[in-house]
């Protein structure tokens, strides 16, 4: 019978075939295990692209200016300015009273022209009488021929003199009436050179007229958009301070700049001239207007949607797995809080309504609804949890 001896097993050997035992379960239980679920870099909410009706505008710069300026001056001469009756900003009408010159002179004047006029008429009437006399008796010998012919002269001579001594009452009687500074047409005081008790000289201005108080937008465009406007266009107009009012071409002018190729448009600034308001238009001012050309079809996004990077426009396409690809962009009209979009976008295409700022291109999304857009994706599951 034979014997079989047992040799024993050194520590050293049997720690190291447990290792390897341990670490064949471990690798079989890893490959066992699920994989964790990818984690979503966002919470977002998709639009998409809208086919509307978007206004053709276009937009222009230029100055604001009186539609017509009337310049009201003195129409006698050496009077010393007595009232005044009207300020800068003041609103008038046609007639009114403006300025009036102390009129003492011209009223003495007016005095002795009514004096001369009389005295001429009671010579002419002593004049006509002596001519009836010298017909009734011509060519009965009382008088001579040459006497006859001299009070004839006479009465001619006395006739013409009333005539000149009226012509002279009445050029006192407009000087008189020149002594009030009435107001060529309504409008407004846009400026006023006037002082009490100066001296005027005739001609000199004393006040500046907005006529009818109406504006004009003089816009400056290219030759080659004025073949776009046409009379009767309208136009919004906004002032540097924000004010905004309507406008409406008038004409446009016939010519171009030969220095800038540029030409005028003029626009009636409809409204009432408000001078005290704040941001209110006031000639001198320069403003921008946006002419109304049309409308036209337009796919439109929200401004949110649409990402500005190193000088170009990015939107993000969700996909069916919900991964983001950047699509780069070409944006036109802005109207209001959305922008069109005029290339690399299709109406079907689902986008990133905001916070495609925090997206890359393949980034996994979680689409939620507008309310919850924006927010962390929930984490995954833990592995060890996902086991149980």
């Amino acid at each position: 019978m034979k014997s079989f001896s047992v040799h024993p097993i050194s520590p050293r050997l049997f720690l190291i075939s447990l290792a390897a035992l341990g670490g064949l379960a471990l690798s079989s239980y890893a490959a066992d295990a699920p994989k964790p679920a990818p984690k979503a870099a966002l919470s977002v909410a998709v639009v998409q692209a809208k086919r509307s009706s978007a206004p053709i505008k276009l937009a222009a710069n230029g100055g604001v200016a009186a539609w017509q300026e009337a310049s009201v001056g003195a129409e006698v001469n050496g009077l010393r300015i007595a009232e005044l009756h009207a300020a800068v900003g003041d609103s008038v009408q046609k007639g009114q009273v403006l300025a009036t010159f102390a009129a003492q002179s011209v009223q003495a004047d007016v005095a002795l022209a009514r004096a001369a006029l009389a005295e001429a008429q009671a010579t002419a009437a002593d004049a006509v009488a002596n001519a009836e006399r010298a017909r009734a008796v011509q060519g009965s010998g009382a008088l001579s021929a040459q006497q006859v012919n001299q009070y004839l002269t006479q009465e001619q001579v006395a006739k013409a003199r009333v005539d000149s001594a009226k012509a002279q009452l009445d050029a006192q009687l407009l000087r008189l009436q020149h002594t009030q500074v009435l107001a060529p047409d309504s409008g407004i005081i846009s400026a006023r050179s006037a002082t009490v008790g100066a001296v005027a000289g005739a001609g000199s201005e004393l006040f500046k007229l907005i006529r009818q108080g109406r504006l004009e937008w003089r816009g400056e465009v290219t030759a080659a958009e004025m073949g776009r406007i046409s009379a009767g266009m309208q136009v919004l107009l906004t002032a540097p301070g924000g004010a905004q009012r309507q406008g409406r071409v008038r004409v446009v002018a016939p010519t171009v700049d030969a220095e800038s190729r540029n030409g005028l448009v003029y626009v009636d600034v409809l409204g009432p001239v408000v001078t005290n308001a704040a941001g209110a238009f006031k000639p001198g001012m320069y403003a921008r207007g946006e002419f109304a050309l049309g409308s036209s079809s337009a796919l439109t996004v929200p401004q949110t949607a649409v990402v500005v990077r190193d000088g170009f426009s990015y939107a993000y396409r969700v996909g069916p797995d919900n991964r983001v690809s950047q699509a780069k962009v070409q944006t036109g009209r802005v109207l209001g809080d959305t922008i069109e979009i005029l290339a690399g976008m299709k109406a079907e295409d689902k986008i990133v309504a905001s916070g495609g700022s925090f997206l890359s291109d393949g980034d996994l999304v979680k689409v939620v609804d507008g309310a919850k857009a924006g927010a962390p994706a929930a984490p995954a599951a833990p592995a060890a949890a996902a086991s149980k």
